[in-house]
């Protein structure tokens, strides 16, 4: 028996049970392009044209394999898409007259809640599409953080750190929506506290091509923080102890590292005569 999918703390109360496809048999019907309409709360901004055009190409070879879900036929004589974005535009792209649906009987808030969990279980979306998606499921739907991790498959963190994106300013949130700079990135832009300040340290990310790193440090500086210069570790007696004797038996220096999973032994040599003495003393078996 198939585990029916946590729908999340109240998000069960707007997708009645047995609406999934898994909970009862549907019937797939054929229905003409030019009958469905987009769904006019899609969360999705953006499909990148490359990955549309390939997913076209795929239903010119082998059909549409994964019917989509549509709203019963309203007054105008269409019907609303639920679920199958990229499936529809893909669609029209290849060329199609008919694609294969099944008709769901849902309101304005289910359709909202279908088109929003499947765009956000996709690994493709945007970073800035799936925070708008978050915040519609918290907003609209009053869902907690917590409840749109379960939902998802990701973590509460993550969500909330994905929910901070939009916060960016305005062309901190074009670059990210473009692919001109990546999430981590955009939540170190986050840092700064002006829009003008995150846009002119957006401009050098990309002027300069710094990485994620670089851009940290960037915005350090930019907020007048200081790294903090990290402490040099002191060894311990023993360890300092074992350097002396190992200095000694080697006639030469030796530095002993400690890691938190063990560590490192350097041994000096300052010529190809010590380099080979060492090698000698190192591998001698007797």
């Amino acid at each position: 028996m198939t585990k029916k999918r946590g729908l999340g703390r109240g998000l069960d109360a707007l997708i009645p049970a047995g609406i999934e496809a898994q909970d009862r048999p549907d019937t797939v019907a054929s229905i003409r392009l030019e009958r469905i309409v987009p769904n006019p709360r899609q969360p999705r901004a953006a499909i990148d044209p490359h990955d549309l055009e390939d997913l076209a190409n795929s239903i010119r070879e082998h059909g549409i394999l994964q019917p989509l879900i549509i709203s019963p036929v309203d007054a105008s004589g269409t019907h609303t898409l639920i679920a199958g974005e990229r499936r529809l535009r893909a669609a029209r792209l290849a060329g199609l007259d008919e694609v294969p649906v099944i008709v769901r009987e849902v309101d304005d808030r289910q359709l909202l809640a279908w088109a929003l969990i499947e765009n956000l279980q996709r690994q493709d979306l945007n970073p800035l599409e799936a925070a708008e998606g978050y915040r519609q499921l918290a907003e609209d739907f009053g869902l907690s953080h917590e409840a749109i991790a379960n939902q998802i498959g990701k973590s509460r963190a993550a969500v909330s750190n994905t929910l901070r994106l939009l916060k960016l300013s305005a062309a901190g949130r074009k670059a990210l929506l473009e692919n001109h700079i990546s999430e981590g990135h955009a939540r170190a832009l986050l840092a700064l506290p002006t829009a003008q300040a995150q846009s002119a340290a957006l401009q050098a990310i990309i002027d300069r091509e710094l990485n994620v790193r670089q851009t940290e440090e960037l915005v350090r500086r930019l907020s007048g923080e200081r790294r903090q210069p990290q402490v040099k570790r002191s060894p311990s007696p023993e360890e300092a102890a074992l350097e002396d004797q190992l200095r000694v038996s080697l006639g030469t220096k030796v530095v002993l590292k400690r890691t938190k999973n063990g560590g490192s032994l350097t041994i000096r040599f300052y010529s190809d005569e010590e380099l080979n003495s060492l090698v000698e003393r190192l591998l001698d078996e007797g």
